[in-house]
């Protein structure tokens, strides 16, 4: 059974390591979902994890829909996750609607593979409207690995769902279960689907050790994240900026 770690820090990369995991893999901003980590990053978690080190591609929060711009920033944070040492990237594009995304994920995996580096169809894949047909459209471009929770909010609730793929994969491609995965639960997850693989946070709480903390006033956006709405810049708003200031 291959236990992997989801961490966003040095010390989640220190905590699997001593914990025992085999492979981690290293995201930043996993209250968004998960988005691509910096390059110093992933260099200190190199350092600090001696397993395989998988590193999350992903330019931003929200859905899995992807522009030209956004994509050829993935093929660069692919080679860039490759110069930091890391032994494999994961991603996931769909198209609007629902579907997976086979130009984008070919070209990604193709980067990936000039590269010599491992591949992951992350929790996107959760995301689609037929999940069977989603693993048959994976299995056909050539991903090697899917991560899913078999499109239910925690994985032992897709349990079914995940022995369907399990079943209908055929050795074709790995289901990797995550979603919810804790101590107390993973063994009758692996019972109900017959994965070999299992994805897990492993979190607990930290608590900061700040002694001051000013009244009032959080850096913490008040907007909770959305899987179909974020923000960005806007031109407009940008030239009233420069209006105004004039």
């Amino acid at each position: 059974m291959l236990i992997e770690v989801c961490i966003e820090s040095v010390h989640g990369a220190l905590a699997a390591q001593s914990g025992g995991a085999d492979r981690v893999e290293l995201c930043a901003a996993l209250v968004d979902g998960g988005i691509t980590p910096s390059a110093g990053l992933i260099t200190a978690c190199r350092k600090a994890f001696q397993g395989r080190l998988m590193v999350i591609i992903r330019p931003r929060g929200g859905d899995f829909l992807y522009t030209e711009e956004e994509e050829l920033v993935m093929l660069e944070d692919i080679r860039q996750a490759k110069v930091c040492r890391a032994d494999g990237v994961v991603f996931g594009c769909l198209q609007s609607d629902g579907t997976i995304d086979m130009g984008a994920t070919g070209r990604l995996l193709r980067q990936a593979q000039i590269l010599d580096l491992d591949v992951t169809f992350h929790r996107a894949f959760d995301m689609t409207p037929d999940p069977v047909q989603a693993l048959d459209d994976l299995i056909s471009v050539g991903i090697p690995r899917v991560l899913t929770s078999g499109c239910h909010a925690t994985a032992l609730q897709g349990a079914d769902t995940i022995a369907e793929l399990v079943r209908h994969s055929a050795g074709r491609i790995t289901v990797l279960a995550g979603g919810g995965v804790t101590p107390a639960n993973a063994a009758e997850l692996v019972r109900q689907t017959g994965v070999t693989e299992i994805h897990s946070s492993a979190k607990s709480r930290h608590v900061s050790k700040m002694s001051y903390r000013r009244p009032g006033l959080s850096m913490a956006s008040s907007q909770p994240p959305n899987d179909y709405e974020w923000n960005v810049a806007d031109a407009d708003i940008v030239q009233q900026l420069v209006k105004a200031l004039s």
